[in-house]
This record gives structure tokens, sequence and C-alpha cells, in this order.
């Protein structure tokens, strides 16, 4: 991995944070930078993007306040998806994760060439939203 490439990484994962660039655009400065994928560990604060020659880059992201639910609740999952996509006012990615770990959510792999994103509970249930459009 060149370090342009990691420089985009932790550039897409600041404005993800800080809230300065919404999921369509991270994910096309993402690819045009030659990523395939990346996963988001709620339980480890972490964040890793992935090269589809295996190379991988893993960075620390914010730690959520909310412990994350013993069971995962879809429905409580796809409201805040939902809220995310339209971006409703008031809308952050911090409290996206906020609400995606209160309804169980551990985390969450996005797909670049699956088009989707697949985000699992602690018990390793399993939501799969593809991509509006897809």
């Amino acid at each position: 991995m060149i370090d342009d490439q990691k420089a985009v990484a932790r550039a897409c994962l600041a404005a993800a944070e800080g809230d300065t660039m919404i999921f369509p655009e991270i994910v096309g400065a993402l690819i045009a930078a030659g990523f395939e994928s990346y996963a988001v560990d709620l339980r480890r604060a972490t964040a890793t993007y992935y090269l589809p020659d295996g190379d991988s880059l893993e960075l620390p992201s914010h730690r959520v306040a909310t412990d994350i639910a013993p069971a995962f609740d879809i429905g409580r999952l796809k409201a805040a998806i939902r809220e995310a996509q339209q971006q409703v006012p008031g809308y952050t990615y911090r409290g996206f994760c906020e609400t995606a770990a209160a309804a169980g959510c551990a985390g969450y792999i996005v797909s670049f060439p699956g088009r989707r994103a697949l985000y699992f509970g602690r018990t390793a249930e399993t939501h799969v939203e593809l991509f509006p459009g897809s």
C-alpha cells in the first residue's frame, strides 16, 4: 500500500467522523484510491481498509459510548441506515454508530464490488444492505 492510499483512508475516516463527507463521496474516494472494501469494528474502535491484493490498513476510530446490545434489532438498525441515506436533519456518523450499537450491531463490512454493506451482531446475526440503486 502506498502512502497516498493510506492518506486517502485516513482522510475518509476523518471525514466520516467529522461529518464533512457523506457515504457515497467516501466510497467514491476509496474506490478511486484502489480500495475494494472496508470494515468497522465498533467493539475494538477500528476501521480497516482493504486492497484487492490483500494488503490492509487498520486505523483507530472513535469509541462508541453505548454498550453493544446483546440482541440484534434489525428494525432499529434499518431505521438508522435510512436516516443516514436520507441525511435527515441532525444526522451524524457518530450518532449512527451509537444507534447501531444500541441495536446490537457490533460492526459492519462495506464491499464496493458487491455494492453492499453487511452489518453483524454479537451473535453473528447479519443484515445485508444493498447500496441505493443496486
